[in-house]
């Protein structure tokens, strides 16, 4: 029987993220395309996320650029690998990324990541957005005027 202390250790957790990697790329999104009524391939479609969600949307959709086009963070939280490790493919990336959209609070505790994420993609030269909200913190109306926002932005 595997402890508690084993379950929530950081190593477990980021073997999950690395799992849930290989889970979505692997197994949900060719489910998706078999079963319902979707235009495939990488320039149809987005992932996005909040917080947790959106360190992972970060992580997955810039380190598989050949499967994702549009990504957005929302107050995304810290990325489990490194700078280089999450832009692998630099050139697809650029050549395939239709949206790439950051967008923070400036009072959320987040916001260093959120900064951090901004230069480290500035200095590689990714085209990105990056909005600070000002008076926002880590809270719902900013994640749902953000959500809308980025909406209006994906699959144009």
């Amino acid at each position: 029987m595997i402890g508690l202390r084993a379950i929530f250790s950081p190593r477990i957790k980021i073997q999950a993220f690395v799992i849930f990697e290989q889970d979505l790329l692997q197994d949900l999104i060719p489910f998706i395309e078999k079963q319902y009524k979707v235009l495939p391939g990488v320039q149809n479609r987005a992932i996005a996320g909040l917080s947790m969600g959106g360190g992972q949307s970060m992580n997955f959709g810039l380190n598989n650029p050949e499967h994702f086009a549009w990504i957005g963070g929302f107050s995304p939280a810290p990325n489990t690998k490194r700078g280089e490790a999450l832009l692998p493919k630099p050139e697809l990336t650029k050549s395939n990324l239709k949206l790439l959209f950051l967008s923070c609070g400036d009072k959320d505790n987040l916001l260093n990541v959120t900064t951090c994420a901004h230069e480290f993609l500035t200095k590689e030269g990714i085209e990105h957005i990056y909005r600070i909200l000002p008076g926002h913190y880590f809270d719902f109306k900013y994640w749902k005027n953000e959500l809308y926002f980025f909406a209006q932005l994906v699959f144009q």
